[in-house]
C-alpha cells in the first residue's frame, strides 16, 4: 500500500523559513516521481514542485525567484521541499503525491492518485 507522509509544516514570520518533509512507503520509491502541491483556503489546490524518478526537478511557484528546492532521499524514502523567503500568500496546507512508476512530473493534481495527509504552514507578516 503507497503510503506518504507530509511533515514539517508550522507558523513562520514572512521571510523565515522552513522544510517539509514527505515520507513514503508500500512502494518502489526510487522508481517514482513525487509532487508537491498547496492548497490555499478558498483556493484550488495547484502544484508547487515535483522531483522526478530520474531527478529532474520542476518548480510551478515562483520559478523565477528560487525561493523553492525539492530534492529527495532514495536511501531515506523522503522527499524534501525546502522554502526560503517565505510570504503571507505561501499559506496553505501542503500535501506530497504520487501515482505510477516512472511518472513524469506534471502540475496537475489529477494526474496524481496517491496522497499523504497534508501539512500546514501558515506565513505572518
Amino acid at each position: 500500500e503507497v503510503q506518504l507522509q507530509a511533515s514539517g509544516g508550522g507558523l513562520v514570520q514572512a521571510g523565515g523559513s522552513l522544510r517539509l518533509s514527505c515520507s513514503a512507503s508500500g512502494f518502489d520509491f526510487p522508481a517514482y516521481s513525487i509532487g508537491w502541491f498547496r492548497q490555499a483556503p478558498g483556493k484550488e489546490r495547484e502544484g508547487v514542485a515535483c522531483i522526478s524518478h530520474g531527478n529532474r526537478v520542476a518548480y510551478y511557484v515562483d520559478s523565477h525567484e528560487g525561493r523553492f528546492t525539492v530534492s529527495r532521499d532514495n536511501v531515506k524514502n523522503t522527499v524534501y521541499l525546502q522554502m526560503n523567503r517565505l510570504k503571507p500568500e505561501d499559506t496553505a496546507v501542503y500535501y506530497c503525491a504520487t501515482d505510477r512508476p516512472y511518472m513524469r512530473c506534471t502540475y496537475y493534481p489529477a494526474d496524481f492518485s496517491s496522497w499523504g495527509q497534508g501539512t500546514l504552514v501558515t506565513v505572518s507578516s
